[in-house]
């Protein structure tokens, strides 16, 4: 009796290192590919996302161009550091 209880835990251990892990394996390697792929709402964010990217791109241009327009040189006043700068071009001299 304890012959046929051994052969039986024997093969169903085959049976499941054979069949059983392998597909426990391969089932989770599919989870991983579909999950690591964009859905269609994670597609329309990102498109919403380049949108209004562009959009905010378009105004930044604009306000410079008016900017440029009002005044030429406002480029180099609104650098950072330029009062640090004045003051040891000041000292310097």
């Amino acid at each position: 009796m304890d012959d046929v209880l051994g052969y039986m835990v024997g093969a169903i251990a085959i049976i499941v290192c054979c069949f059983g892990l392998p597909w426990l394996i391969f089932h989770y390697i599919t989870k991983w590919k579909t999950a690591a792929t964009l859905t269609s709402g994670d597609e329309k964010l990102l498109d919403e996302l380049h949108d209004a990217a562009r959009r905010l791109d378009d105004r930044l241009c604009t306000i410079e161009r008016i900017m440029t327009a009002e005044n030429p040189n406002w480029r180099q006043q609104c650098m950072p550091g330029r009062e640090d700068r004045q003051r040891l071009l000041a000292d310097g001299e």
